[in-house]
């Protein structure tokens, strides 16, 4: 189990040491070198503003934003929600400064796209100096596979067997697509947009893909950027999550009413005709980019490390083959499948609990009150629950003309480990919710719970 956690999580204060498949052309050392050397912003993945903060061993500030302010007060209690932090209260950060508390850019898109909602600011004091080791929920998919055969019991029959249907349809349909992926990651290369085609054909078979097309421009994006508004950002130690933000809503209809990356799939002309929209300079490299790159990726994070990429084939392969040969992706795909099920709302808890429970034990262990995105750390974090060795306060804040935030009021409220409602998006690509239920982004996006009863301040976690 601790291996498998490992395995999940990324640390950048130190080389690689992650195992991979054999037979990949590159290796995540390579392309950690490669994005951190050979693109202008590179240099933020171990020098950002969040991960100096939580190196200093100094209390941290975080904005959390809350749809629900009474419920927290009335209840005094404070759940976190799942997603790409697993189980944690998401915030992006803060930093302290003479006009009051200024927002990460992330924080800031935040508070300007969510209406109705009251921010809150965390200040969160560690024991020691919090290591830059951040879960990358990528990496997660041996975790629910593991869970999924552990708790398959609370499914019916029936519902096992339409899940393993549903899984064994949508590898047959993708299965050309997935062994072009793996040729790609041993050094058979692909022309992009034939290769750009072919993914978005099978995002809709396999949706996991949808997730590793999105992140992967996100990284491009965040990276190579070259704006002055990118530069700005990178001066206060920030990559600029603005841009893949605009992308999102530009590739898919009502994202920013459900943010759904099982529906990002744009072909080779809409990818560049997207990149071009968000940043012009960066269209002519962008599929070339998602063919490497993804490749690289969709082996490290389908395959079992002990794999040869070079051997493996998903054309006829059965599912009881490819648990054992790729756990990561059979897994990733189990836990979005089982999502649509109608009764996931009661098995929700049973799943997600059972995963959040061994992070927080693997965060406790590691010395992580504050877990981040790990994919890159880009702002994305969020505050352990039942963290024993740090002390959190919390206060709802106002906004004044410049954006800064300042204090109003101090929350008595106690982080509780419990999770908060979840609702699952619908099976069909533009299907909207029914009035009155909860919209949740799969990635964590803070807002997606009302937070009413989320996790907080003043008493030691």
């Amino acid at each position: 189990m601790r291996d498998d956690w490992d395995h999940a999580h990324t640390d950048y204060s130190r080389p690689v040491q992650r195992p991979a498949p054999a037979s990949l052309a590159e290796s995540e050392d390579d392309w950690r070198h490669r994005l951190e050397e050979d693109t202008p912003n590179g240099w933020l993945i171990q020098r950002s503003a969040m991960a100096e903060a939580l190196t200093s061993g100094r209390p941290m500030y975080l904005l959390h934003i809350t749809r629900n302010i009474t419920a927290i007060r009335t209840s005094g209690e404070l759940h976190v929600s799942t997603g790409c932090l697993v189980g944690a209260l998401y915030c992006s950060p803060l930093v302290r400064q003479r006009g009051g508390w200024r927002p990460h850019n992330l924080g800031a898109y935040l508070m300007e796209t969510k209406p109705n909602t009251t921010p809150m600011v965390f200040e969160v004091t560690p024991d020691a100096p919090i290591p830059t080791k951040g879960v990358d929920y990528l990496h997660l998919g041996a975790i629910h596979l593991r869970t999924y055969l552990r708790y398959q019991s609370f499914l019916t029959p029936a519902e096992n067997g339409r899940l393993e249907r549903a899984l064994t349809a949508g590898l047959r349909t993708a299965a050309v697509f997935l062994d072009t992926a793996l040729r790609n990651a041993t050094g058979h290369a692909t022309a992009a947009p034939e290769f750009v085609d072919q993914l978005a054909a099978a995002v809709p078979a396999v949706p996991f893909l949808g997730y590793l097309y999105f992140e992967v421009l996100s990284e491009y994006l965040m990276l190579h950027s070259a704006t002055p508004e990118t530069k700005s950002y990178a001066q206060a130690g920030e990559l600029n999550n603005w841009l893949y933000k605009r992308l999102a809503f530009a590739a898919v209809d009502g994202m920013h009413e459900l943010f759904d990356l099982a529906r990002f799939q744009p072909r080779h002309q809409e990818l560049v005709q997207l990149i071009a929209s968000v940043e012009p300079a960066l269209a002519p490299g962008a599929a070339e980019y998602v063919r490497q790159r993804l490749s690289h990726l969709f082996a490290r994070t389908a395959l079992h490390p002990s794999q040869d990429a070079a051997a493996v084939t998903f054309r006829g392969a059965g599912l009881g083959t490819l648990r054992e040969v790729a756990p990561g992706l059979i897994g990733q795909m189990i836990f979005r499948e089982i999502r649509y099920m109608p009764r996931y709302q009661q098995l929700y808890h049973c799943f997600e609990k059972a995963k959040a429970l061994e992070a927080w034990d693997y965060w406790n262990r590691e010395g992580i009150p504050t877990p981040f995105n790990g994919i890159l750390p880009k702002g994305e974090i969020g505050i352990h629950p039942v963290y024993p060795r740090s002390t959190i306060r919390a206060w709802t804040a106002v906004q004044d003309g410049t954006g800064f935030l300042h204090p109003a009021q101090e929350i008595t409220a106690d982080f509780t480990p419990h999770l908060a409602s979840w609702w699952a998006p619908p099976r069909h690509a533009g299907q909207k919710p029914a009035a009155g239920q909860r919209i949740t982004a799969d990635r964590g996006a803070p807002s997606a719970f009302p937070s009413c009863r989320s996790p907080i301040t003043g008493i030691s976690a």
